[in-house]
């Protein structure tokens, strides 16, 4: 590849920002050796669209539809090939890790497969050399104010539905001086939002210093100059540290803002998901976390139609949801995963048709608690960033939003193009105006 800076790339990420890190430090490793990296939005059908040299394609094996979705792309890639519009198309994360096999004999046309956690073997594949000097260096695909921080691979959790433990294999911390130099580069690349994620971030640590240490590497992240924004997801609720808490209500760059998937409400059902806590101990920490950080916003994700749960099992989630009024939910309606505890010991017992009405049912509820929550912001003054321009306005985010999942504060330009589009990335002041189930409406008050 002595001309490889005429060698067109695109790398496709499907599935969950975990995966997106991965491709980023993919990506940078590309970046390096001077391959013409692609928008991920490439339209392949498109008459104009550029000759691919190289597709790679990072999928997501998780749940059907994910699955789905993946191979989709892979055909998609692949039409593209076959009309002489890309050269090779590779393969790699979560799918081709867990269907290796299944896939080969499927797909033979695909060039080459990987794992989830072939980066290497990808690079050296295209006569690359991998540079470890780059190893927590990224190529940011998120806007530029903005990043993910992956703390930890795999998860010892076995929650009986979940296929990530055999999908991406048992708990493995990155060390902190890692991290820290990850996020210090991040910072001065201009990123002023970490978003840490993991598939359990509580866990951080226990594997390679025998305690749990999200806190202390928290700390250290709040002292990276630059850095204005921390925000933690997918925190696992079993034995949540007692120091998280406490430094979620003392330090200012910590956002009052926590994504904890409680997957239900009702004790049989949690302990049918294998969850290792039941609903008065969800509840005590919920209380714990609403009394010792004033104003916190949750975020959870549910599920219904688990087996075993019945109408007594799905009103108890109805009333534990009305209780708690969490301000951001997600649900998904259970399907079974081969692989998993529950798919080979559980009858998939709930009738999809049940599945739905559950699922309808709940977010109807949430959708009334999630309209109250944003019509009581009205006439308050917050601290937001500014994510983008799109259409008529400055779409921002407060400590409350995260990106891509929850709704925005919607600031109109009304005139005032130039001055508002030039604080994109940057920090402003507004009121709230007004608001609707997901999306607020603000106005910029002095900024100086």
């Amino acid at each position: 590849m002595s001309k490889s800076e005429e060698r067109n790339i695109l790398v496709i990420t499907m599935g969950c920002s975990k995966n997106l890190v991965d491709s980023e430090h993919l990506m940078r490793q590309f970046v390096h050796y001077g391959l013409n990296l692609l928008p991920s939005d490439t339209d392949l059908s498109a008459a104009d669209a550029p000759y691919v040299h190289f597709i790679v394609i990072n999928t997501c094996g998780f749940i059907q539809d994910a699955k789905e979705e993946s191979i989709s792309m892979i055909l998609q890639a692949l039409q593209a090939k076959y009309s002489g519009k890309a050269g090779k198309v590779l393969v790699f994360g979560c799918l081709s890790q867990r269907y290796l096999k299944e896939l080969k004999e499927e797909m033979p046309e695909v060039d080459a497969f990987f794992g989830a956690f072939d980066t290497k073997a990808i690079v050296e594949y295209l006569k690359l050399g991998y540079r470890e000097d780059l190893a927590t260096s990224r190529y940011l695909t998120t806007p530029s104010h903005y990043a993910y921080l992956k703390i930890s691979e795999g998860c010892n959790r076995r929650c009986a539905y979940c296929a990530i433990p055999f999908i991406r294999g048992p708990h493995v911390s990155v060390p902190m001086e890692e991290l820290v130099e990850e996020a210090r580069s991040l910072a001065a690349c201009g990123v002023k939002e970490l978003i840490v994620i993991a598939q359990d971030t509580t866990y951080y640590g226990l594997d390679l210093y025998g305690k749990r240490m999200l806190a202390p590497l928290l700390k250290q992240l709040a002292e990276i100059d630059g850095i204005e924004w921390i925000r933690i997801h997918y925190s696992y609720p079993d034995s949540f540290p007692d120091d998280v808490i406490e430094l979620m209500a003392s330090e200012p760059k910590i956002c009052k803002y926590l994504d904890i998937p409680l997957q239900h409400g009702s004790s049989s059902v949690l302990k049918a998901m294998k969850r290792g806590i039941d609903a008065r101990q969800t509840q005590k920490l919920i209380d714990s976390l609403r009394s010792r950080v004033p104003g916190v916003v949750l975020r959870t994700t549910l599920i219904v139609g688990f087996p075993g749960e019945g109408s007594r099992e799905f009103n108890t989630l109805l009333s534990f949801v009305e209780r708690n009024r969490f301000e951001r939910l997600g649900a998904f309606t259970y399907s079974q995963e081969e692989g998993t505890w529950a798919a080979d010991n559980l009858k998939d017992s709930v009738r999809p048709a049940t599945k739905q009405r559950r699922y309808d049912s709940l977010m109807s509820v949430q959708s009334a608690i999630s309209e109250a929550a944003n019509g009581a912001r009205v006439g308050s003054v917050c601290r937001v960033i500014a994510d983008r321009v799109e259409g008529d306005y400055l779409v921002c985010r407060s400590q409350y939003e995260s990106p891509e999942v929850d709704g925005e504060i919607l600031v109109p330009l009304s005139g005032r193009e130039n001055k508002l589009s030039s604080l994109v990335g940057e920090f402003l002041n507004v009121k709230i105006t007004g608001a609707g189930e997901y999306d607020l409406f603000a106005l910029p008050i002095d900024n100086n």
